[in-house]
């Protein structure tokens, strides 16, 4: 039987995509895995000793990175920092998100993402009032994320503002700034029951009278 000039054989198939394919994503996850190390690394260092006291080679021996490959993922120690304080954040607002999406009805999903929240702010707490913190929250990424949190719980409130849950004498984002001044105060509780406390005092002042 002839073979047509277009035709693809499995050697074809397996020197000629897989092979490549397969090496592209065995890089990539090598790339992704290096990176993940250097961020973890990092602010383990910053919170061993301080953040002026990291450098790059500090990083690089604890990792066993390169000093030439480090440089070739981020230029400075405040560039790592960033990129860390980034992916805190992705992870914390898929998790919040994730929070939501598996609640009940609006006041069930808004109860749940407030103390989530919450908990995330009292187990941060070991990165306020330090210069960390100071270098970190200048970032616009923590604009953002603060916006699309109180996005989110503003969302929640209407709903439930709809439903009769919520009181609606107040506009849903100035609730939502409201629940985020007031559980920002998470931070400096000494226990999880003491967040959860905060979490039912919050909550109070949203129903309505």
């Amino acid at each position: 039987m002839s073979t047509s000039s277009h035709d693809v054989s499995w050697p074809d198939i397996a020197y000629g995509w897989m092979v490549p394919k397969l090496w592209n994503d065995t890089i990539e996850a090598h790339r992704r895995a290096a990176v993940d190390a250097v961020l973890d690394t990092t602010a383990a260092l910053v919170a061993e000793h301080g953040l002026r006291a990291v450098t790059m080679s500090q990083i690089a021996a604890r990792t066993g990175i390169g000093r030439a490959t480090l440089y070739k993922y981020f230029p400075d120690v405040e560039a790592i920092l960033h990129a860390w304080h980034e992916r805190q954040i992705t992870a914390h607002l898929g998790h919040l998100a994730q929070v939501r999406d598996h609640a009940g009805d609006a006041s069930q999903r808004l109860a749940a993402v407030l103390e989530s929240f919450a908990l995330i702010a009292h187990e941060s707490r070991g990165h306020h009032d330090t210069e960390l913190a100071a270098l970190l929250h200048r970032d616009d990424q923590v604009i953002r994320a603060q916006q699309h949190l109180r996005d989110m719980i503003a969302e929640l409130l209407a709903e439930g503002a709809e439903a009769g849950d919520i009181r609606d004498d107040v506009a849903p984002g100035e609730l939502a700034s409201y629940c985020l001044h007031a559980l920002t105060a998470a931070s400096r509780l000494p226990s999880a029951d003491a967040v959860r406390r905060l979490v039912t005092v919050t909550l109070a002042g949203l129903r309505p009278e």
